[in-house]
């Protein structure tokens, strides 16, 4: 159920931003006197679900939701018309306007997604107001990632400022290191000192690359195991990393004997898992079930489910925080995990996998400082100021989140359409599905401005071509760019799902 929540919630999402970005386009076209021919939601190769012709323009819906388009008279687009390109222009057609008259045409469909990601932001403030979690008030710190213990940062820190700027939201911080060249932090220590701490330049990429993200975060106790889970795969066996295990041979895997003879002697093994909402059961070999108990550390370290995490190594834990810091530090080396088991204290050594993980999910808690988020509320007009605020910055931090793209990690990590549902929630809340559909109208807008041939922007750079130069660019030229954009275009989607298949195929 929560795969179709979120589905639906992206299909609403870009369907809204997709019909209004061509209305940027027909709207711009048709006050020019353009004709447009065609306006459609989605793309509708060979056949439409829905079309009805009204005035010189078939409105429909097509049954490929990658977009969708306005044809517009007169111009080289997706739908190459060459036929009727090669006839003389006519004053309803886009080629016989002005050059800067074709280009606001262009430009409508970003523009009008700019406008509607600060009009989002400007009525959800207006509606909801904005979480605020302002650091000075929080009485056990924040959790610090371990990765930034080599810069004499550690949980229980607190950041009060950032670059003399006082945190009025934890993400702040988050951001501010990986995307605003933001590394002066004034920082308070748990027994009350304060210490100016400046990170080195490139932090943000030493953070990306090392996987130490977010930096920071809101503590929570939440040190009681709840699951037993996978940390890697086991492909040949249809384990994927992070099932929840349940049993095995129809035995709770807390009442299994790992030692006892009868079970050592099996040599098939009924091993049932949770994943999501589903339970899945597996049949595997003798061989496979020891590969799993090699992707499961906990479990072969004898622990179990409602087991409280108390120490680690020479680490007492008392919030969860500190067992992520523990085990950080113990990659690929055993750990000894103390344990308190009802009313008995009991030790393990279990190995941590490479990944800085046992292998376990915890009963979550609440954060230690719950009472100190609140919610801002805006007056109308303060709202319209503070969603102009909030659509530059979110701009600002996507164009500047591109340059990790010419990472090694960057290029896998792109996401195609799994990804951006994954930003919605799994249960319906119109806050958030308003907030993640302003983000991804501004990133729309961006994408859509590049000068890559088939985007709006390409066709930008050759109307700017013409407007320097006086000069149209060839037709030839326009065809060519326009199948190279396209070409282009269907590669990256095609690698961007990929990576979102690869993802959920092997739990990357």
């Amino acid at each position: 159920m929560t795969f179709w929540i979120k589905a639906a919630q992206l299909l609403l999402s870009l369907s809204i931003l997709v019909v209004l970005h061509e209305f940027g386009h027909y709207l711009t076209a048709r006050y020019f006197k353009i004709r447009v021919e065609k306006f459609y939601l989605f793309f509708n190769p060979w056949f439409s679900l829905f079309k009805k012709k009204i005035g010189d323009t078939e409105w429909g819906i097509g049954w490929l939701p990658l977009g969708g388009f306005v044809k517009i008279s007169g111009m080289i687009d997706e739908s190459m018309d060459k036929e009727q390109m090669a006839q003389p222009a006519q004053p309803w057609e886009f080629r016989a306007k002005p050059a800067w008259q074709r280009l606001i045409v262009m430009i409508g469909g970003v523009v009008v997604n700019l406008i509607v990601g600060v009009l989002i932001y400007i009525f959800v403030f207006f509606s909801w107001g904005e979480e605020q979690i302002p650091t000075a008030k929080l009485t056990d710190g924040l959790t610090v990632h371990p990765y930034l213990e080599k810069y004499d940062l550690h949980s229980g820190d607190n950041v009060l400022k950032l670059n003399g700027e006082k945190i009025l939201h934890y993400n702040d911080i988050n951001n501010g290191l990986l995307l605003r060249d933001q590394r002066e932090l004034t920082v308070q220590r748990p027994n009350g000192d304060i210490e100016i701490i400046t990170l080195p330049e490139g932090i943000e990429y030493e953070l990306f690359e090392s996987g130490a993200l977010p930096a920071v975060g809101l503590r929570h106790k939440s040190t009681v195991i709840e699951h037993l889970i996978t940390v890697e795969a086991i492909d040949e066996a249809g384990i994927k990393k992070s099932d929840f295990l349940k049993s095995v041979n129809v035995k709770l895997i807390d009442d299994i004997d790992f030692e006892s003879t009868d079970f050592l002697s099996s040599e098939k093994f009924s091993v049932t898992v949770l994943r999501g909402e589903d339970e899945i059961t597996v049949d595997l070999t003798k061989k496979q079930f020891e590969k799993l108990l090699e992707v499961s550390p906990a479990l072969k370290g004898g622990l179990k489910s409602k087991d409280q995490i108390i120490q680690i190594d020479d680490r007492k834990i008392e919030y969860f925080d500190e067992i992520v810091a523990a085990l950080y530090v113990s990659t690929e080396e055993d750990a000894s995990v103390s344990v308190l088991r009802g009313s008995d204290t009991l030790t393990f050594t279990v190995p941590v996998s490479e990944f800085g993980s046992i292998g376990f999910a915890p009963i979550m808690r609440d954060i230690v400082d719950m009472e100190v988020i609140s919610t801002k509320h805006y007056s109308f007009g303060q709202s319209i100021g503070r969603g102009a605020s909030k659509g530059y910055q979110t701009l600002s931090d996507y164009v500047s989140q591109l340059k990790f793209l010419f990472t090694k990690k960057g290029a896998s990590s792109i996401g195609g359409f799994g990804a951006i549902g994954n930003l919605f929630p799994g249960q319906w809340d119109w806050r958030l599905f308003w907030l993640n559909t302003a983000l991804i109208s501004i990133i729309l807008a961006f994408m859509n401005i590049l000068p890559i041939p088939a985007l709006d922007g390409g066709h930008v750079v050759f109307l700017l071509y013409e407007m320097i130069t006086g000069k149209e660019a060839p037709q030839k030229v326009l065809e060519y760019a326009q199948y190279v954009g396209f070409f282009l275009l269907i590669g990256l989607v095609l690698y961007a799902n990929g990576n979102d298949l690869y993802r959920w195929l092997f739990g990357g």
